[in-house]
């Protein structure tokens, strides 16, 4: 089992250094120069400009760049923001908290919602209710995440007051744990998330029913139900286990596509995360920190899909690979 995950660890660090390459190479390829961006059109001069450029290392090829960027990257050091000059890694340790959060309730809600409309729609296949669930995610799936943020924030926010429409409540104050803001965070919390997690109630519940009507049909499930067990534990405990492999591997990566829309959540709701910060610093050309943002989320997201692969083998031994063969 060891072996697996060592394996598994050391492949991660050539995907985060492409990963690292292309973010780098793809930003210099931008049009517009970030000396002209700090120094603003008024004050552009030869030697401004070459003065900016030689500090910031503009001056000096592409590779030369990158390798220096990700030398200091290695020691934890990211740069400074072009714009005001603070740490990169400063912002998003501020930030980060807030956008992984966010991202998370919107997982647990997915998940907390998919998984017994996706059973209960797979014991009751080809009837109405069935029909009826399949319909609703249907549904689901074709709205679009910032205009269900909208619809949200017209009925919670505007018209009913249920929930604030922008803001956020950090979960301690200064930094103290002693002090927690917890129902005032989550009320503040519960629209983004929701705007993010509805979409993936949809993906989650129709993939979960498509593996677990294939196995109700599996012998070990006829088994248990000519032994008189009850439904519930049939279906909990005996079928969800082995229908929940394409589940795992497609919540790893609906991940990736919460991070990506955080950029737009955020923004919406005026919630101060990596998201926003992101979009912030693409609009105003801030290079270190979109690579700094991108870096991260690249590192999270690998993070993410490898304990992925390493539940599969806990949940089913038989897909351990130790040695060149497979181990049960």
């Amino acid at each position: 089992m060891w072996r697996v995950v060592g394996r598994r660890a050391l492949s991660l660090a050539p995907v985060l250094i492409a990963v690292s390459f292309l973010t780098f190479l793809l930003l210099s390829l931008l049009p517009g120069d970030p000396a002209v961006q700090i120094l603003g059109p008024q004050n552009v001069s030869p030697e401004g400009l070459a003065q900016v450029r030689e500090e910031l290392g503009l001056d000096r090829p592409l590779p030369m760049r990158y390798l220096s960027w990700l030398g200091d990257t290695l020691t934890g050091d990211l740069g400074r923001s072009y714009q005001t000059r603070q740490l990169v890694t400063s912002a998003i340790a501020e930030r980060l908290p807030i956008t992984i959060e966010l991202v998370g309730l919107a997982m647990l809600f997915s998940l907390v919602v998919a998984i017994p409309l996706g059973v209960l729609s797979a014991y009751r296949a080809n009837t109405r209710l069935d029909a009826g669930i399949t319909g609703a995610t249907f549904g689901l799936l074709s709205l679009p995440n910032f205009m269900l943020a909208l619809l949200l924030i017209f009925f919670f926010s505007v018209r009913w007051n249920i929930f604030p429409a922008t803001g956020w409540t950090r979960l301690t104050t200064a930094g103290s744990w002693t002090d927690l803001n917890l129902a005032r965070n989550l009320r503040g919390a519960v629209l983004p998330a929701l705007s993010l997690g509805v979409a993936n109630v949809a993906v989650f519940t129709r993939l979960l029913r498509t593996d677990m009507i294939s196995t109700l049909q599996e012998e070990y499930v006829l088994v248990a139900r000519a032994k008189g067990l009850p439904t519930w534990r049939i279906l909990f405990l005996h079928a969800l286990r082995p229908s929940s492999f394409s589940l795992m591997t497609v919540a790893g990566v609906q991940m990736g596509v919460l991070l990506s829309g955080t950029v737009v959540i955020e923004e919406i709701f005026a919630l101060p995360g990596v998201g926003r910060l992101l979009f912030q610093s693409i609009v105003q050309r801030d290079l270190l920190i979109v690579q700094g943002v991108v870096l991260i989320v690249a590192t999270g997201f690998v993070f993410v899909n490898f304990v992925v692969d390493i539940l599969y083998s806990f949940l089913d031994p038989r897909i351990r690979v130790g040695g060149g063969r497979a181990t049960a």
